[in-house]
């Protein structure tokens, strides 16, 4: 080999290690092959996210321009509602992605998730002040605003606005699980919960295995609640993981082109909830909404996007 082929391997072999660990690559092939032998352990006591179609793929929000993240499934009304910052606002959907309404978010400057606990009671993070804001969204409601709110501080660190990135409350259990992006990459659990956060016992979960948490960042996360299983999405990964309650990672369904019927990759998955029937809502910035679907769920027709 000449100097030159031999400077290049020497450049290009640690970037693509760098690449492989940045990307979580190593478990995540692990992860992927052992979940097809997982199949008929989990295919019917969980999500089972390999059986999932993609819907409705990338359609545009039609009345939000930009900065869209977090998602939640508010089973009473049967809409969604996420969060919007710059400027910082509340909004509702169908579960077709139409623009029900939009709220005006007085209190929170960077609201990044939103989490419905029941009735119109909703619990709204703030990623870079790291704190939780208990509020209530009631039919009809035009603005929201946190100044006599319940709110809780996680002193979650902030660095370089990698703070709390999505919220989902838990009724089984009665406990909120929160997200942090990156440094640390982790996954709060707050017990004790109530309709307040009165004195809650805050814990981080852990996944059980090797590299069982094949994610280049967190973005968002969601409950199921007939299983209790929780649900973990990163951007940078374009990866939605399925995990029992013990901590094992039962499944894997990538937002790439290819995979699931995406004709396009997820380009900024930022928020996910779970449907009545076990749909699967993903919003990615900045305003485009998709619905993944098993065969065979009465669901409403989608338009081509």
């Amino acid at each position: 080999m000449t100097a030159a082929p031999r400077r290049a391997a020497l450049i290009l072999v640690p970037v693509a290690m760098l690449l492989a660990w940045h990307f979580q690559l190593l478990p995540l092939a692990w992860h992927w092959a052992g979940m097809q032998g997982r199949a008929a352990q989990w295919q019917h006591r969980s999500l089972w996210l390999p059986h999932y179609r993609v819907g409705i793929e990338a359609r545009p929000i039609e009345g939000l321009a930009d900065n869209l993240s977090g998602l939640t499934y508010n089973a009473a009304t049967g809409t969604l509602f996420t969060v919007i910052n710059r400027p910082a606002q509340v909004a509702e959907l169908t579960t077709d992605g139409r623009l029900l309404r939009r709220m005006p978010l007085a209190g929170v400057p960077d609201p990044e998730g939103i989490a419905h606990v029941r009735n119109d009671l909703y619990v709204i993070a703030g990623e870079r002040e790291g704190r939780l804001h208990w509020v209530r969204i009631g039919p009809g409601q035009t603005e929201v605003s946190v100044a006599h709110a319940p709110s809780l501080g996680l002193g979650a660190d902030t660095l370089l606005n990698h703070g709390l990135e999505g919220v989902s409350w838990d009724e089984a259990t009665r406990r909120l699980f929160v997200a942090q992006e990156k440094w640390p990459r982790r996954v709060l659990v707050l017990d004790g919960m109530d309709d307040t956060p009165a004195r809650p016992r805050v814990r981080e979960w852990h996944p059980a295995g090797f590299g069982a948490l094949p994610l280049g960042d967190l973005s968002s996360l969601t409950v199921h609640d007939p299983s209790g299983h929780l649900l973990l999405l990163s951007e940078e990964s374009a990866l939605l993981t399925e995990y029992a309650p013990d901590g094992t990672l039962v499944s894997l369904l990538p937002l790439w082109r290819g995979m699931h019927g995406l004709r396009h990759k997820v380009p900024q998955p930022e928020g996910v909830a779970v449907g009545a029937r076990g749909e699967l809502y993903i919003v990615s910035e900045p305003n485009l909404f998709y619905r993944f679907e098993k065969p065979g769920m009465a669901l409403a027709a989608a338009d081509p996007a």
